[in-house]
């Protein structure tokens, strides 16, 4: 049997590769977002130019952490999509903050500092966001965590489970007026 501190081992360093996975995908589609944020708001806002790369990075970035990076193997479900995107809508959030209050600071700050500032508060976003993949959308073991849970005794009919048994399922008494006695009496 694995102790305690070998099971925490094991988690520390199953994080850490998971975040170094997390650093190599979502890193590298973040990069790749904020050149292509700067070259897309040549031609619109910035807002609907973050906005609509936010969205299609955010695609890409979950289809590769499903397949790679928390070890899901296979495509992301609808479900990881949408809890994914919650967690975007956060970035997005953080991302446009910071433009918003750079350009309150600096009237005109420049192509250089409006990537370095709009790269810090995606990366900033980026831990937040790993923290919310691993452990919400991506959780691994749920079924094994929720069956590891023990069972409360439950007083069924006047008696108690033994501790650590299930206890029987609870019956209902049949009531004097049940569907099946409504249809008999028709």
């Amino acid at each position: 049997m694995e102790s305690a501190q070998g099971r925490k081992r094991r988690t520390a360093s199953g994080a850490l590769a998971d975040f170094a996975r997390f650093v190599l995908c979502g890193g590298g589609v973040g990069l790749a977002s904020g050149f292509a944020v700067a070259a897309l708001a040549a031609w619109l806002p910035w807002a609907l130019a973050n906005a609509l790369i936010t969205a299609a990075s955010t695609l890409l970035a979950t289809e590769l952490h499903a397949r790679f990076t928390f070890g899901a193997g296979g495509r992301a479900t609808w479900r990881q999509h949408l809890q994914s995107a919650g967690s975007a809508v956060g970035a997005y959030a953080v991302t446009c903050a910071a433009m918003l209050v750079l350009h309150l600071v600096a009237a005109e700050p420049g192509a250089v500092v409006e990537q370095a500032v709009y790269l810090s508060a995606s990366a900033l976003a980026g831990l937040a966001r790993f923290a919310v993949l691993r452990l919400v959308v991506f959780a691994r073991n749920r079924s094994r965590a929720a069956a590891v849970r023990t069972l409360r005794p439950v007083e069924v009919a006047g008696t108690r489970a033994p501790a650590g048994t299930r206890a029987p399922a609870r019956t209902r008494a049949p009531s004097a007026v049940g569907p099946e006695r409504l249809c008999r009496a028709a």
